[in-house]
């Protein structure tokens, strides 16, 4: 036995997905009703779910500057890779220091860039970040610590690429990225 399945609980996809053989048994220990989907709807629901997810983040992404030249299959190359990821007004996002795996654009809410200069204890605020833009590239760039804190001012969400994504989808971006660094210049 693997697994007991509890109410609310599915079973099945990966066969539907992949279109392969059943990769185990499920034997019913107890009287329960049971919802099935043909592969037929579950694939319809899975690519309209995908196709409306797509067009999200395309739409996100056209807004944010550095990306407004790219044209469409550039920008859907990009949010086939991004994960929506939510935070908390007071969450960190990133915390200077850390090691930097990941870059994000804004989909909705506030943060705050923070950072201790040089001569002081305390963090002030550098930056205020609003829906549209984007930050954490640099430490893909560079491959170093993270240069400063991203805090959420409020909900906050935001589409997130990790290094490898990065590295595979924005390839040629990074030569732009790298000409826009010069927002940060005076923090540095």
């Amino acid at each position: 036995m693997l697994k007991v399945y509890n109410p609310g609980e599915f079973f099945g996809e990966l066969a539907l997905l992949y279109n392969a053989p059943r990769a185990a048994s499920i034997k019913a220990i107890t009287d329960c009703v049971l919802f099935a989907l043909d592969r037929e709807t579950f694939n319809n629901i899975v690519k309209e779910f995908e196709v409306k997810r797509r067009e999200r983040f395309e739409q996100i992404m056209s807004k944010v500057e550095i990306l407004e030249s790219m044209d469409p299959y550039e920008r859907s190359r990009i949010a086939d890779v991004a994960i929506p990821v939510k935070f908390k007004k007071g969450d960190y996002v990133i915390r200077q220091g850390d090691i930097g795996d990941k870059f994000y654009f804004i989909e909705s809410g506030t943060a705050v860039a923070t950072k201790v200069l040089a001569g002081k204890t305390d963090a002030e605020v550098v930056y205020e970040y609003k829906p549209g833009e984007y930050f954490g590239e640099l430490a893909l760039l560079r491959n170093e610590p993270r240069a400063a804190n991203v805090i959420a001012t409020g909900d906050l969400t935001v589409l997130a690429l990790d290094r490898e994504a990065f590295t595979r989808v924005l390839g040629p971006l990074g030569e732009i990225l790298k000409r826009n660094t010069q927002r940060y210049e005076k923090y540095m």
